[in-house]
């Protein structure tokens, strides 16, 4: 029987947005401006049912409480979420301004974050309300805002990492010979669901020149004796996000595949070993980058090494040159390097990892050696 994580509290999100007003005060914000979004379930735990053009926002500044305006229809639901005891409410009604009751909240000329999934309309109704004040992206101003996870959320990463290992041991049952990408790519989406995830985000089935694009959508490309097949796969499971990636061969590997595949393998472990606390991220990057361009193949590996996960599978820390941030105990993210030999085939090798006061751990353990499939 799968675990169940014990439910994320009031407390758990009114301490959420306490650190947020610390984090926006050390940036130089006078606050935090959410949308709906994972911003917002984050710090919250409330989803719209449906997002619309009506105006739903959080504000969270120092000196005054934690406030979500949002449409009166849409009250009872806002009221219904976990973490609504954690803040106030006020609403507006169709046939009103929305953004002059916004402007309420907010300091005239202050300087606010406002989360990446602010809908354009929304934040020039804000800026025209409010001309002197200035806005940045959450992203940029404050990156860090859920990078470190507590143990309720690494317990959530942890059983969702085992389900996408549960999910690989299953995949190599099937036949891959002689169907379709899409077959397969069907396949994992059902396997991610049976082992618990209630939200399946991609399933990328890249087999023999596919492969070497590491973004392929799987496709009607019948899938043959002898491919190198990329496995990328991955949704939400209790709200947090897993991805994993395996490559691997249909019926015998060549000998060049199998040595393709050894290097991204060493290059992936190398990265692994290198985690710890005050490391760079760029440095994960650099150290799994160095193992393949020694083995020659440096201009194949072309994206970068890894990105936080959480309550979304793409987040900050990113792995990757120019990132200084350096590593604290709670994060996680992907190391995930890869060589894509164009026209031919490609490998990646993907775990998540989050970061211990020692060093790192796995959150996803399936073999790493070439895996033979039908």
């Amino acid at each position: 029987m799968q675990a169940v994580p014990v439910p994320f509290t009031s407390e758990d999100y009114a301490a959420r947005m306490a650190r947020l007003v610390d984090q926006a005060v050390d940036a130089g914000l006078d606050g935090v401006i959410v949308t709906p979004g994972p911003d917002l379930v984050w710090l919250t735990g409330y989803r719209p049912t449906a997002v619309t053009e009506r105006l739903t926002m959080l504000f969270v500044a120092p000196n005054m409480r934690p406030t979500l305006l949002v449409p009166i229809l849409e009250r009872p639901d806002a009221e219904a979420a976990d973490g609504a005891s954690a803040i106030g409410m006020t609403d507006w009604v169709d046939g009103t301004d929305p953004y002059e009751a916004a402007s309420r909240l907010l300091q005239p000329d202050g300087r606010f974050g406002i989360s990446d999934s602010a809908w354009a309309m929304h934040l020039l109704g804000l800026q025209s309300a409010l001309p002197d004040t200035r806005f940045g992206a959450l992203s940029q101003r404050l990156p860090m805002m859920r990078a470190l996870k507590d143990d309720n959320e690494l317990g959530r990463l942890s059983l969702a990492g085992a389900a996408a290992d549960a999910t690989f041991e299953e995949i190599l049952k099937v036949r891959f010979a002689g169907r379709r990408e899409t077959d397969v790519a069907a396949d994992l989406a059902r396997l991610l669901r049976e082992c618990g995830h209630e939200q399946v985000d991609f399933t990328v089935v890249g087999s023999g020149p596919n492969g070497a694009n590491p973004h392929h959508e799987a496709g009607d490309r019948v899938i043959e004796r002898g491919d190198a097949v990329v496995l990328d796969f991955g949704g939400l499971m209790h709200g947090y996000g897993s991805d994993t990636t395996r490559t691997v061969s249909v019926g015998e590997p060549s000998r060049e595949l199998r040595e393709v595949h050894e290097i991204v393998r060493r290059a992936q472990q190398a990265a692994f070993e290198a985690v710890r606390p005050g490391v760079p991220c760029q440095e994960i990057d650099r150290v799994a980058r160095a193992v393949i361009a020694e083995a020659g193949y440096g201009e194949r590996f072309i994206h970068r090494t890894g990105h936080g996960i959480g309550v979304t599978t793409h987040e900050p820390p990113y792995m990757v040159e120019g990132e200084e941030q350096l590593l604290q105990p709670g994060m996680c993210f992907s190391i995930e390097p890869g060589i894509y030999l164009k026209g031919r085939f490609g490998v990646r090798i993907e775990d998540i990892v989050s970061v211990t006061a020692s060093g790192g751990t796995r959150f996803n353990n399936t073999d790493q050696a070439l895996q033979v499939v039908e």
